[in-house]
This record gives C-alpha cells, structure tokens and sequence, in this order.
C-alpha cells in the first residue's frame, strides 16, 4: 500500500478525468490520497472532493502565494473547518520566495497563523518552503519554541540543514518527483540520510511527474515511482519503502482511520 500525502484533485487539469484517475492509482496501488487546499475561499471545493471518494481526505489552507489575497483570515476561522471528519491537515501554508506573488511578511503571518491552528488541533501542518531556507528553519524553531505542533516539510526540494532541521523539531519530510531527476543526486543524498520513520512520498500531482514522465501531467498513481526510487536510493525494496511510508504517513495524519494491517503504528 502507497499513499500519495500531497495531490491537488480539485485543479481544472483532471476535469473530467477523476474517477478514471483514482482508478489508475489504486491499480498501482495508491489506495489513499490527501488533496490539498490552497485557498481557504475555495474550501468548498475540496471538501466536495473528499466527500464524493472514499480513499481522499483533504487539508484547509492558503498557499504562501496566495497569501496576500488570503491575508487576515483569523485562526478560528480554520480550526472550525477541520471539524469536517475528512479534514485531515492544514495548510498548504509556508514560503516561497522564488516567485513575487505575495510579500515575504504576508507569507510569514499566514504560515504563523496555521503554525496556531496546527498547534491547537493536532493536524500535521502541510509545509511549502521554496527559496526560503534561512527564514523558514528560524520561524519553525522560534514557532516549536512557543508550543510543539506536528508539520510535514512537504516535496522537499531544499538544502540538507534545513532538512536536519526539521528532523530535530520533530517534522516529517516528503519527498515528489523530484527525486527521481537525473540532476537531483544532492536530493537523494538527503533521502539517504534522513531517519526511516520520518519519510513520506507525495505527487504535488499535477505537476513534477517523476521520470520517465517528466514534463507531463503527474497523478497519484505515480506516486509508485517515487516510492520505487526513494526504496533504490536507500538500499530497500519498494515493499519495504512502501510499508515504512505508509505507517510514517498514519502516524502523522492521527485523523484518518488506520486499517488493521496498521493498526500497530497508534499502539
């Protein structure tokens, strides 16, 4: 069993194609999904998503680049959204100073502000980070300073201190397509270092299709590839990788059932 941790269902690029969608990935054995939100305003859509299909859950959140239009929504705001059962993390939220789409302290406030909700609730906070190493490892260690939350560094792309780092506060990290780039050796020299149980996999589905689907649509099911290289890269079996991300995965999203196969991991 895989979990894709991180996908966006509800992007136009799958309109009309989800249920032969979903169908492909549990047929590569992606048998769960988390769509996450990227707009609290567009919540809606995302619940509805969850709602329609037993195997997705979702998140509530504003992306770092839409942190500006998004600007202002109080924590309580969100904590009364995730008192949906399939409500299952918040976010994404965090920065991203490679693109100028909203102002660095519209980022920072924002990813605060689901630092609290994370806080409050127990739901893992679903982590962005793009060009923005320093700042973020010196608001999550201020922000775990004030309070422990459960996080994700999710479709890690970044460097190796800000990797260990998030590992010495506690967080998970996930790992995307990117992995799987010919370029990315630096990446997979981190994947090789960081401790088993902190590790997931993920599509950020639509984009960054691992090879040799680079440069086309990504989706869950390609979730499988990841996880095969990530298992290559430390030396494992795709079971073995496959079953160490899965439980990883339910123990730090708390709210979705566990099957019995892994009932061991909230023991």
């Amino acid at each position: 069993m895989i979990v894709d941790s991180h996908c966006h269902l509800d992007f136009p690029d799958f309109d009309g194609e989800r249920e032969a969608l979903l169908q492909r990935a549990d047929e590569a054995g992606v048998k769960l999904m988390v769509t996450i939100c990227t707009r609290v305003r567009k919540f809606d859509q995302i619940r509805a998503l969850a709602d329609a299909h037993e195997q997705v859950y979702c998140s509530v959140g504003t992306h770092p680049n839409n942190a500006d239009e998004e600007r202002g929504i109080p924590a309580e705001e969100i904590i009364a959204l995730t008192e949906h059962p399939k409500v299952v993390a918040i976010g994404e939220a965090g920065l991203d100073y490679f693109y100028d789409h909203a102002k660095p302290e519209a980022q920072q406030e924002g990813l605060r502000t689901h630092i609290a909700v994370a806080r409050q609730t127990g739901l893992p906070l679903v982590i962005h980070s793009r060009d923005a190493d320093d700042d973020m490892a010196a608001i999550l260690e201020e922000e775990m300073g004030k309070g422990t939350f459960p996080a994700i560094l999710h479709c890690f792309s970044s460097g190796r201190d800000l990797a260990l780092k998030g590992i010495e506060l506690g967080l998970y990290v996930s790992f995307s397509g990117i992995l799987t780039f010919k370029r990315s050796e630096e990446l997979r020299d981190i994947a090789r270092e960081l401790p088993a149980d902190r590790l997931l996999v993920e599509t950020d589905a639509p984009y960054l299709a691992p090879q040799p689907r680079r440069g086309k649509r990504n989706e869950p099911a390609y979730t499988a590839m990841t996880a095969q290289t990530l298992a290559d890269t430390r030396g494992v079996s795709l079971e073995e990788i496959s079953r160490q991300t899965t439980e990883n995965f339910f123990r730090l999203f708390k709210k979705v059932p566990v099957p019995a196969e892994f009932a061991h991991v909230r023991t």
